[in-house]
């Protein structure tokens, strides 16, 4: 079962702005009693958009100018908090394919990469520059691109980073680790034949007389 390879992803960019992004922020505690992660769909930022009421706060993802848009520009630690994998569920189930921040809570980066949600890092001045191009240019296509390392559109480039072996896992359609187990069983037999097996006996206890 082989995974697509994810190199370039063209979409257009919407603003998540705030540092320390954390994982209750982007998915609620009381969402994460869904039985699927497709239920998450829709719920992502849900507090940060609407009162308790239901009513909108005017959030950039509410708004009709970036209806559709695809990648978040975030801040510094994005992803941070508890360890939920239901936060780049929730983001991926929602329609985004890829975060762009200053930089990442690592539990979180490596969960989404492994859901296929390339999360690449950017410094805080281009992070400005791509926030204000969002508002001002919210149907500007842009591309972020794996290969060179940069998002880029008719308005300008910028460089982007992104550790070598997710990148390469994405690039090579390898992202997903559960899949490469799946596609390796011969692997996977021979590395568990290879390990000691445990013990069935109990350890003996001296008593003292």
């Amino acid at each position: 079962m082989p995974l697509e390879k994810i190199t370039t992803i063209c979409a257009r960019i919407i603003p998540v702005p705030g540092a320390n992004m954390d994982t209750d922020r982007i998915i609620p505690a009381r969402f994460l009693k869904c039985i699927t992660f497709d239920e998450l769909a829709g719920k992502m930022f849900y507090d940060e958009r609407f009162n308790a009421d239901g009513t909108p706060k005017g959030h950039p993802l509410d708004s009709p100018h970036h209806a559709g848009a695809a990648i978040i520009i975030g801040g510094e630690n994005f992803g941070c908090g508890s360890s939920r994998e239901h936060a780049p569920q929730a983001i991926r189930r929602s329609g985004i394919r890829a975060v762009v921040a200053e930089s990442f809570a690592e539990i979180f980066f490596g969960n989404a990469c492994g859901i296929g949600l390339p999360c690449v890092r950017a410094s805080a001045a281009d992070l400005e520059k791509l926030t204000q191009l969002a508002e001002e240019k919210p149907d500007e296509e842009w591309k972020l691109d794996l290969v060179s390392m940069t998002i880029s559109s008719s308005v300008g480039s910028f460089p982007v980073d992104m550790p070598t072996e997710p990148r390469d896992a994405f690039l090579q359609g390898k992202w997903d680790a559960v899949v490469e187990l799946m596609n390796s069983p011969e692997k996977v037999q021979q590395l568990a034949s290879s390990l000691p097996l445990p013990s069935l006996t109990s350890p003996s206890h001296s008593h003292a007389g």
